[in-house]
């Protein structure tokens, strides 16, 4: 069976595409693992930061003062702890680099974590969409026969229908 030079060419260049699909999708995967992992080592050393400092640690004279005193002060009933800044001083200032600055900024300890966590979650989103085509593109390169006769496309094809979303038990 001989193939027409055109279709060859058109063949090969479809398949050159698709692999240049999945070795972007590949690059892009390495550098958003490395920017989660720098959002995560800037959220624990802010979590240490905050169970560590001077206002995160009662005072023991503070707590005595607060028996003298009693409780005529007005205090909320219910006080929101978050789960970072536990009993940290919310409004600290904490030196941040801005995103696409190079101008560091003095804002809210609150407000920072809150915005690694919110970048955390949408890097992870991220990773998600960077597997699922990971997986579409091998799979369509796998239609295409390009992975050689060591894999056969029923595994591939089972290896991209596998579901991401752990299962709850």
């Amino acid at each position: 069976m001989e193939l027409n030079p055109k279709k060859y060419v058109e063949l090969l260049e479809k398949i050159e595409a698709e692999a240049d699909k999945v070795l972007l999708a590949k690059y892009q995967m390495v550098e958003n693992d490395r920017e989660r992992n720098v959002n995560r080592e800037a959220l624990t050393a802010l979590t240490k930061r905050a169970q560590t400092t001077k206002t995160s640690v009662p005072f023991p004279f503070d707590s005595m003062m607060k028996d003298v005193r009693g409780s005529s002060a007005k205090q909320p009933v219910v006080k929101e702890i978050c789960s970072t800044c536990g009993s940290h001083c919310s409004n600290e200032p904490t030196w941040m680099i801005l995103p696409g600055a190079d101008l560091f900024a003095a804002v809210p300890f609150h407000v920072v974590h809150t915005m690694l966590e919110k970048d955390g979650k949408k890097m992870e989103f991220e990773a998600r969409k960077l597997q699922s085509l990971m997986k579409e593109k091998t799979l369509c390169l796998s239609e295409l026969r390009t992975l050689g006769d060591s894999i056969p496309p029923g595994i591939i094809r089972s290896l991209v229908t596998l579901e991401d979303n752990p299962k709850v038990k």
